[in-house]
């Protein structure tokens, strides 16, 4: 049995990581690759950090492509091949005429979810303006939902299949900079990616709107390190790049803010 105790020690997501501990166990005793629904980043990165400590089981995460948010996570004792093809998913096009009643991603997730489908069983959503949009599902799922998503908001649309490989992915709008800084606190580094104040940037963090690798950080002096990612609730992320120490021993670090 897996160490339930350490493993839920500290989480955020109690109740989401002890159903894929339940899993685990499950590949470890059946020797088979064990496929877990969607989950968010938070929940992702807890399980990556928890379960990288462990040797009875391996995990492999796939969202059906590379910067998926939403993922399944498969598991499998070390024994076992576990790869990205493994981890089942279906792609989704519901195509319909949005020039006169645009949608959201909003619009789009209740139109689902409106069909009587839970969250979990859904992936990523991609909005595609005027023609309509695409989804990340479970591949049971296909066949109900060519039949049952018949509309989003006023639009008639159809829903149909697609390979993965025909998912239009824009890759995300990236922008560079370096920052020069007494320190490597986390309302320093922040402020200086996102434009913000460090008075308004530490007290988005003392509200809980700020997230370090995806774990909620309430402290404004919280250590930051090369190769974290932050994310501001409403304002995108910031991944810390190389840091450097100057001559007058400031830390010059390298940002990418993605918007």
């Amino acid at each position: 049995m897996l160490p339930r105790d350490t493993l839920l020690k500290g989480v955020e997501n109690r109740e989401e990581i002890t159903r894929i501990i339940d899993q685990a166990e499950i590949a470890i005793k059946t020797w088979e690759v064990v496929v877990s629904d969607f989950f968010s980043p938070p929940v992702i990165a807890e399980v990556q950090n928890g379960f990288s400590r462990l040797t009875e089981v391996e995990i492999a995460v796939w969202g059906g492509y590379p910067q998926a948010e939403r993922r399944r996570i498969g598991l499998a004792r070390p024994e076992i091949p576990l790869e990205q093809p493994l981890i089942p998913l279906a792609a989704l096009d519901i195509a319909g005429n949005f020039l006169f009643d645009p949608a959201n991603h909003r619009d789009f997730l209740g139109a689902i979810l409106g069909t009587g489908i839970v969250r979990e069983k859904i992936g990523d959503i991609i909005v595609l303006g005027e023609r309509g949009g695409q989804v990340i599902v479970v591949p049971e799922l296909v066949e109900f939902l060519e039949t049952s998503l018949t509309q989003v908001r006023s639009v008639p649309v159809k829903t149909q299949r697609i390979e993965l490989s025909e998912l239009k992915i824009r890759p995300p709008k990236t922008k560079e900079m370096t920052t020069v800084e007494a320190s490597m606190r986390l309302d320093a580094i922040a402020s200086a990616g996102f434009g913000l104040s460090r008075s308004k940037m530490s007290d988005a963090i003392n509200k809980g709107d700020v997230r370090v690798n995806w774990k909620e950080t309430t402290q404004s002096s919280y250590n930051v390190k090369s190769g974290d990612l932050i994310a501001v609730r409403g304002k995108g992320r910031l991944e810390v790049g190389e840091v450097a120490i100057t001559k007058k021993q400031r830390y010059r670090i390298q940002l990418t803010r993605f918007q």
